[in-house]
């Protein structure tokens, strides 16, 4: 150690762990501890050391203040208190607001359509991701959702959009239906089938009436093409 770290812990024992003869009447109290590290204890303790308030202007405005001193809206003070026991209390209190709107917003949850989109083996072995790239998005125009994802095991060249009304009690024509990529992108009739085959590796929304997806040639061979497509949702 340096002369200067030593001086450092000495200034340090010196400021904080002089004699406290008024704690003297207190089980294993009898420094004053550092002031910072005694917010932090892990403990529901009285501090040893609190904070002098005096003359603090919060405090001295809420004294005055007839309508603030017992308002509801205002976190209680706890100046005998760690900042530890100030942190479970305000938990607790958070965790009783978010109670009602949860369970008010789950009983309100239902529902609305059951599709079988793929079945998956009953046996004991996990089964592979099939459903992949979900994507949501609101239209708020016309008022419906929809979801883009691909099934794997269906068709990897297939996209599938998922259409819903907002108001559940109305229904869209084509509420599912799949695009295929396959190899409509071919330069000539003369190219076979197998040899730009398109794949879909991420689709999003890009507005209320465009599709952006991003497909990859499917051929097993280096420098696969990718291409960037916007497709027009009609």
């Amino acid at each position: 150690m340096t002369q200067k770290d030593i001086t450092f812990v000495a200034d340090f024992l010196t400021e904080h762990f002089n004699e406290a003869p008024e704690l003297y009447n207190r089980k294993g109290k009898y420094f004053n501890v550092e002031r910072v590290g005694q917010y932090l204890k892990d403990e529901d303790d009285d501090l040893v050391s609190p904070p002098n308030t005096e003359g603090n202007q919060w405090f001295n405005f809420l004294k005055n203040s007839t309508h603030l001193k017992e308002s509801p809206l205002l976190f209680p003070y706890y100046p005998e208190k760690s900042l530890h026991f100030v942190k479970k209390q305000m938990e607790a209190v958070i965790d009783e607001c978010l109670q009602k709107p949860a369970d008010v917003i789950g009983k309100s949850v239902h529902q609305a359509v059951c599709m079988s989109l793929y079945k998956t083996s009953e046996s004991e072995d996990s089964s592979p991701q099939l459903f992949k790239l979900p994507f949501l998005w609101n239209d708020k125009t016309s008022n419906i959702h929809y979801v883009l994802f691909t099934i794997l095991e269906n068709s990897i060249s297939k996209i599938h959009i998922l259409r819903r009304h907002t108001d559940t009690s109305r229904s869209v024509s084509n509420g599912i239906l799949a695009v295929e990529f396959g190899n409509f992108l071919n330069n000539s009739i003369n190219e076979s089938t197998d040899s730009r085959c398109y794949s879909c590796l991420d689709a999003h929304f890009y507005d209320d009436e465009t599709v952006t997806v991003v497909l990859k040639e499917s051929v097993e061979q280096e420098g696969k093409e990718r291409v960037l497509a916007q497709l027009p949702l009609s």
